[in-house]
C-alpha cells in the first residue's frame, strides 16, 4: 500500500484517484459493510479516524486511496476483523487508459500462454498504430480531454509491449478486410497503419488473418470476440460492445466461443494469403 497521494494529516483529506480500480471498489465495499455493521455513520466513522465524511465517503465508494492511517483507525473502528488490515497490501490503482470494463482482461492478456481476437469494428488494439489510436480517440463521443486523449493513446501503445514481451505467447487475430479498407484519419495515418501491421506480423508469435469481405460464410456474426488461454490450461472469453464487456468464465459459453473462432479461421485468407492483401492496400496508398 502507498501514502503518496495522502495530503497533510492535518487536512483530514485524500487525493481522489482519477481512474478507480476494481480493488478499490471492492475495498470501499467492505469498509461499507463493516461501518453498516458496527452501527455507525459514515460521519461517525469519520469523527473515528480522524478524516473528513466526505473522505469516508470516496473511500467507500472507490474513489480514493486509501493510506496506512485509515486502514488502521478503520480496522479498530469497525471491530477488529482484520478483513481491511488484510486486504489493505493488495489494493492497486486503476490502470490509466484503460477503460474499467477491459481492465480485468487486459490483466490476463499478460498471463496469458494464447491471445485469439476477432474484430468487425477496427483493428485490435495491440496492432494499432499510433496515429489510428489517436485518430480513434479523436473520433471519441462525448470528445475527450487533451490530458486524456495522451493517456489513452500512451497506454495503447504501452500495451502493445507483450507482443515482443512475451514470445512464448501465441498472438492469433482475425480482422475483417473492411476494417482495413476503412481511411480513418486519411491515407498517410493508413499508410502508417498497415506498415506498423505488417512489422508486427513478422514477429513469430504473431498472426493475422484477414476475413475477405466478399465471403459467403462466417462463423462471427454475433460481433467481436477474444479468447485466450491461461498457464493452467483454462480458457477464457471476452465480449465487448457500446460502454460495457463482458468478462466469460462458463465452460460451455467458452466453448461455443472456441468453436465458432475456429470455424472462422477456416473461413478466413490464410497468413500468407492476408499479408499478401494488405501489402497491396499499402501499395494502392
Amino acid at each position: 500500500m502507498t501514502t503518496e497521494n495522502a495530503e497533510a494529516r492535518g487536512s483530514g483529506e485524500l487525493e481522489r484517484e482519477p481512474d478507480p480500480s476494481d480493488s478499490l471498489r471492492t475495498f470501499g465495499a467492505v469498509v461499507q459493510a463493516l461501518r453498516e455493521h458496527a452501527g455507525l455513520s459514515r460521519t461517525e466513522l469519520a469523527e473515528q479516524v480522524r478524516f473528513s465524511k466526505h473522505t469516508v465517503e470516496s473511500v467507500e465508494l472507490g474513489r480514493r486511496m486509501p493510506d496506512e492511517s485509515f486502514v488502521e483507525l478503520a480496522e479498530a473502528a469497525t471491530g477488529e476483523t482484520g478483513a481491511l488490515r488484510k486486504s489493505a497490501p493488495y489494493l492497486s490503482r486503476g490502470e490509466p487508459g484503460l477503460a474499467a470494463w477491459f481492465r480485468r482482461w487486459a490483466r490476463l492478456e499478460k498471463l496469458a500462454v494464447v491471445l485469439c481476437t476477432y474484430e468487425c469494428r477496427l483493428v485490435p488494439g495491440l496492432l494499432q498504430s499510433e496515429g489510428y489510436a489517436r485518430v480513434l480517440c479523436e473520433n471519441d463521443i462525448p470528445p475527450l480531454s487533451d490530458e486524456d486523449l495522451e493517456v489513452t493513446v500512451r497506454a495503447r501503445m504501452e500495451r502493445q509491449a507483450i507482443l515482443r514481451d512475451q514470445p512464448n505467447t501465441m498472438f492469433d487475430f482475425i480482422v475483417e478486410e473492411a476494417v482495413f479498407m476503412r481511411r480513418l484519419g486519411g491515407i498517410e495515418v493508413t499508410r502508417e497503419l498497415l506498415d506498423h501491421v505488417l512489422e508486427l506480423t513478422s514477429l513469430r508469435n504473431v498472426t493475422l488473418q484477414i476475413m475477405p469481405a466478399d465471403t459467403e460464410q462466417h462463423a462471427c456474426l454475433a460481433g467481436p470476440v477474444r479468447l485466450l488461454e491461461t498457464p493452467d490450461g483454462r480458457w477464457r472469453a471476452y465480449s465487448e460492445g457500446q460502454e460495457n464487456g463482458r468478462l466469460i468464465a462458463d465452460a460451455k459459453e467458452v466453448s461455443r466461443i472456441q468453436m465458432r473462432y475456429a470455424r472462422l479461421r477456416s473461413q478466413a485468407l490464410s497468413p500468407k494469403d492476408s499479408l499478401s492483401l494488405l501489402r497491396q492496400m499499402r501499395g494502392a496508398l
